[in-house]
Formats: structure tokens, sequence, C-alpha cells
């Protein structure tokens, strides 16, 4: 097996030790939001229009879209915890317009109707954009587009062979290194439309303010135990530990958490992400990387790192590890696993190893709903009056907000264009209970492991899962 460059140019194990040692375990993100708005618990039973069960992106944008549509109906938001404290507070912050985890997963699955499917993730992104500056949500909004750089010489070949056009840049080595320095580069394709970056927790704070704004009721603190259904009545609505909250309609937002219907709880896994983030570096360090265009950037890798800059000009570095815990593991103790941080930061350090000395100021960790197509699917229960949609595998800042259209039209009744999307329709199939599950994705990502060491040919494993509609392609 060929090694990687992470493999053939390591950093000395001390600067990666004077890096990491005075980590905070917290996530960066939700940290830096000043003067969070509070919310009180839901304490007595009431009854609305529209239930919304999860305070993320997927259900915030669902509160949000609904009192736009329909200014007079009630809508109430309930959320266990605190709003955005999941993976809408912690992910990267890149705002995708791909509503299929990239062209290709997309092409293979929905050939037919792939050029609809990026035409409506691009007016997504737009209507996200127009929502930012409309609304005026401060969340550090930046449309600057990403890069896919590759750093092995198979990736160049495929980076340089992708054809140019008004909105793509293809950059050799040096055009590359132009762009951003690092020693790693070979090539890159530079998309400037297709992604933005935000502040993942401001924005989902400025959701819940401009929900509030609207007329939602949002209650944190508020775990909701179950689903309830009238048999007298066409209602529904959810139950909590100290209230009943009645509906016409509820949305289920709860993505990588348990779903509240049964039936698709083996429908997605939480995997588990891990990410660092460094001090602010200074203007020489800043002019040693170069990055004046600030966009996103992943590397072309099977397991891949996404990184992006802040405001303040720190380096959010994440990726590589995708950790599965036997029994889809779920629990506050699996954010913090520090060879996944170690690792990530030999990484950062081969890819900018002009930064020697910078530390990191916080590492964490955060869950993933994964789903077996890798991008969102979509459920309903209760004759259509409970909507539901989960796994988006990673690629959920800019999704949700289509996904609460779909769940809007759909508990509303309406035969759409887009909830007659194939997409939409189709069902992904399950991952299977325990021990299959764990070994299946255990093999899988040996396997990705194996293929990034094998000029990115694909096992006999992986070309199988690829024959049965579970192949992985990020």
């Amino acid at each position: 097996m060929l090694q990687t460059v992470f493999e053939k140019q390591q950093p000395n194990a001390t600067v990666v030790d004077h890096a990491l040692r005075r980590t905070r375990l917290a996530p960066f993100w939700i940290e830096d939001v000043a003067d969070t708005p509070t919310y009180p618990a839901a304490t007595a039973d009431a009854a609305y229009d529209l239930v919304v069960v999860g305070g993320g992106y997927t259900g915030l944008w669902s509160a949000l879209l609904a009192k736009q549509r329909h200014p007079e109906l009630s809508v109430a938001l309930v959320e266990g915890e605190t709003i955005g404290w999941a993976a809408s507070g912690r992910n990267g912050g890149f705002v995708e317009a791909s509503l299929t985890h990239g062209s290709e997963n997309g092409r293979r699955r929905w050939p037919e109707e792939i050029d609809t499917l990026e035409s409506l993730g691009l007016e997504n992104l737009d209507a996200i954009e127009k929502t930012v500056h409309t609304l005026g949500l401060d969340c550090d909004f930046e449309r600057n587009g990403a890069i896919s750089v590759a750093i092995a010489d198979y990736q160049a070949e495929e980076a340089l062979g992708t054809p140019p056009s008004a909105t793509t840049a293809v950059l050799d080595g040096p055009a590359m290194r132009a762009q951003v320095n690092s020693p790693t580069y070979l090539a890159g394709v530079w998309d400037k439309t297709s992604t933005a970056l935000v502040h993942p927790a401001k924005l989902a704070t400025e959701l819940g303010r401009v929900c509030a704004e609207h007329g939602v009721d949002i209650h944190e603190h508020t775990k909701v135990l179950d689903l309830v259904r009238s048999r007298s009545s066409s209602r529904v609505g959810v139950r909590t530990a100290r209230a009943t909250l009645s509906a016409d309609r509820v949305i289920l937002a709860t993505n990588a958490f348990p779903s509240l219907l049964k039936r698709y709880r083996l429908h997605t896994v939480p995997v588990y992400d891990y990410v660092l983030m460094t001090e602010p570096l200074s203007d020489a360090q800043l002019a040693d990387v170069g990055w004046s265009a600030r966009q996103g950037i992943s590397d072309m890798s099977n397991q891949f790192h996404y990184y992006r800059l802040t405001r303040d000009n720190r380096i959010l570095w994440g990726g590589y590890d995708a950790i599965y815990h036997f029994g889809r593991g779920l629990n506050h103790d699996l954010e913090d696993r520090p060879e996944s941080h170690r690792r990530l930061a030999r990484h950062f350090f081969t890819t900018f190893p002009q930064l020697e000395g910078l530390e990191f100021t916080h590492r964490w960790g955060g869950v993933i709903d994964t789903s077996t197509r890798f991008c969102s699917f979509f459920g309903s229960a209760a004759k259509g009056r409970i909507a539901y949609a989960s796994g988006f595998t990673g690629l959920g800042v800019g999704a949700s907000r289509f996904a609460a259209n779909v769940m809007l039209d759909k508990v509303a009744g309406e035969k759409t264009a887009l909830t007659e999307l194939a997409l939409v329709k189709d069902m992904p199939l399950p991952f299977p209970p325990e021990p299959l599950a764990a070994a299946g994705i255990n093999a899988t990502r040996w396997s990705l492991d194996r293929a990034d060491h094998n000029e990115g040919r694909r096992n006999v494993f992986l070309k199988a899962l690829d024959a049965v509609g579970l192949g992985f392609d990020s």
C-alpha cells in the first residue's frame, strides 16, 4: 500500500504536543455567541396548528417558513436542550448548495432528476443568502465558494480533468498554492458559487430570534417523550415531562437522535466527527498561508478534512475520522476522542508546516445523522399529519431549509414539485441491527482508508456496496 502525504510528511511530536497543550473541550462556536437568548420550558398543556420537534436548523427553518407562509398559524418549537446546541452549533459552517451530498452521489441515484436537484439546491442557497440579508441575520455569512484540493497524484489528475466554467476554476499546483499555500497541494477545483460559510451557532441563534419575532412559541429544556394521536379527532401532538402539546400537524426534526417514529429508527446511525480550532493567526502567519479569498477547503480523499477561516482568522480543522460506536452509541462522553484530535493536529501541521508554534484553543466532537444514501430522506405518519426528515450525513446546514419546505408541503397535504421528486419519494435502505451494523460500518471505513492508500481504487467490498446502492462517494 502507498503512503499518504500525512504519513510521509509527519510533523515532530513536540509540535503536536505544544499545539494541543491548552485546548478546551468545548465547541468554539457556541462559546463565541454573545447574549444567547433563553426560552422557557413548556409547563402547561396547549394547542397549536403546528408543533415542531427539534431546535436545530431543520426545526428552526420549518417553524420560520411556516409562519412566513401562513402568519396566522399558531406554531410551537420544542427542544430538549437549547437552541442549536447539537450539530447545528458545532459543525464546520459550510452551507452547501448540494442536496445530494455531491453531484456524483446524486447522479448515481437520481440520474433523470440530477439537473433539477442541482438547480433546486442553488435556489435554496440563494434563498438562504436572501434571508440572511432581508432579516438581518448576524451569522458571518460569506459566499466565497469552496476548493477541493488534490493531495495525491491520482487526485490531481482528476482535478485537472475537470471542465472549467464561468463559476469553476481549475487550478494547477502553482495556481492552487497561490490561493492557499500548502506544500501538500498538487491541484484544486474552486467552485465559486455553490458554497457559503457561516458561523453555525450564530445562524442557529439568529434563526431562533427571528422565529420568536414571527410569533413562534419556543420551548427549551422540553424533551419530547412520545407522540400523541387522538382516537376521537384528527389531531396529533407531543407529550413532554410537564406538558402535552396538541396540534393539527407535527414536524419531527430530531435528525441524529432516535426517531419518535419507530419505523425509521434503523434508517440513520450516529457517526461522530471531530474538530479543532486554532487561536487567531497573526498577520505574518496569515501572510504565510495566503487565503485572501477565504474559501472553504476540503481535500479529495475518501477520509477527507474540511477547513476554513473564521471572522477573526482562526482556522477550523475537522473531519477525517468518522467514528461509529457499537449500539448506535450517543452521549456526551463520546465528544472527546484524544486519538482523533491528535491525528487532526498532525495532519494540520503536515498541511501548514509554516504555522509551527500555533496552538489550538478548542477541541470538540459532534454527531452526524448518517443515512445509507448519504443525504436526507423524508417520511410521514398519521395519514400525513406528521412529517419527518433526517439523514443529512454532514451536509444539513443548507439542505435543512430545503427539507423544511418539503415537510411543510407534506403536512399541508399538497402535491408540489418538491413532494413529487424521486429524492423525496424514495426511502433509503435501513441499516441492519447490531452486530451487523457495526461490522458493516467499520468494514466500510477500513475499505475507504485502503482506497486512500491505493490511488483511490475501491476493493471488492466497496464495489459490492456500489452495486446495491450503498456505495459512498464524498
